[in-house]
């Protein structure tokens, strides 16, 4: 860690961690996406407690934010519902194999496949942000089966947005488990591009879906001892208060431009944890 006086140290925390709240609630990623990054690379940080508490403010994220998305009926419940059940179990399997990980040393593995994971993303959101609302998709049998449809207000444009949702199925919850991100980068990969639902609708739902899942992670890694309470508590209240402030401007922007901001967020990140993980940058 870097060395500096506590309270130094934990004003860094906090706020980060409120940039991190913010940011993951506006892209539906979870805070733990950015927060494993600025913990690690930029206050020295092991990345085995950075993960631990970035789960625990994965939690704080969906606590914030997620009530306020359902409220303006922007999140679909019935989707998240439907999902969690495969992210939750995949959750389990990732935190053990990230136990294994670090009891053996090779958190170099961890630092690339993060990297990987948040790069993956930029081509596809880059095609996708052409446009402000998916192309229409013909409904499947999954849509009939399912009921993967829905329609909310969108305040940005000014007019109601109706959906249809298609190739249901998506368990991300072993990243989650072992990357410490509430699994959010992959659920809303899997709702936007997979299911082609709008941006709002697969960034609010996932943030609705990662504390469930990261709550069941959060468990598994605090029997190893991987969760520092008082960094985790602090980075919680940042988190929390970051999330809230998010839940209230999402609704006000384009579905364009939260891609436009989860893309360079992802593109710097994902390059950093790499390079990282290559040992080209320490």
């Amino acid at each position: 860690m870097l060395h500096l006086p506590i309270a130094e140290f934990f004003s860094l925390v906090v706020a980060a961690s409120v940039t991190a709240g913010f940011l993951g609630a506006l892209v539906g990623l979870g805070g733990g996406t950015f927060l494993v990054p600025i913990y690690t690379l930029f206050l020295g940080i092991p990345i085995a407690y950075a993960t631990g508490a970035s789960l625990i403010s994965t939690i704080a994220t969906s606590s914030g934010s997620a009530s306020a998305y359902i409220r303006d009926r922007i999140t679909n419940v019935r989707i998240g519902m439907g999902l969690e059940i495969g992210t939750t179990a995949g959750s389990i399997l990732g935190s053990l194999t990230a136990a294994w990980v670090y009891a053996h040393r090779l958190e170099y593995i961890i630092y690339i496949v993060f990297g990987l994971v948040l790069l993956s993303q930029v081509y596809i959101q880059l095609e996708r942000s052409k446009s402000e609302l998916p192309k229409p998709m013909k409904p499947d049998w999954t849509t009939r089966v399912f009921q993967l449809h829905g329609e909310y207000y969108d305040e940005a444009l000014g007019q109601v947005v109706r959906y249809y949702g298609v190739r249901w199925g998506l368990s991300a919850g072993f990243i989650s488990g072992l990357l410490g991100i509430g699994s959010g980068a992959l659920k809303v990969l899997g709702m936007d591009w997979a299911m082609n639902l709008p941006m709002k609708v697969s960034t609010t739902t996932s943030n609705f879906m990662i504390g469930v899942t990261a709550a069941t992670g959060s468990a598994i890694y605090w029997s190893f001892g991987l969760i520092q309470p008082v960094l985790a508590g602090f980075t919680a209240l940042g988190v929390l208060a970051g999330s809230m402030t998010a839940s209230k401007i999402l609704p006000r922007i384009t579905n364009r431009s939260i891609r436009y901001i989860f893309t360079a967020i992802l593109a710097f990140l994902g390059i950093e944890m790499v390079l990282r993980g290559l040992g080209v940058i320490r």
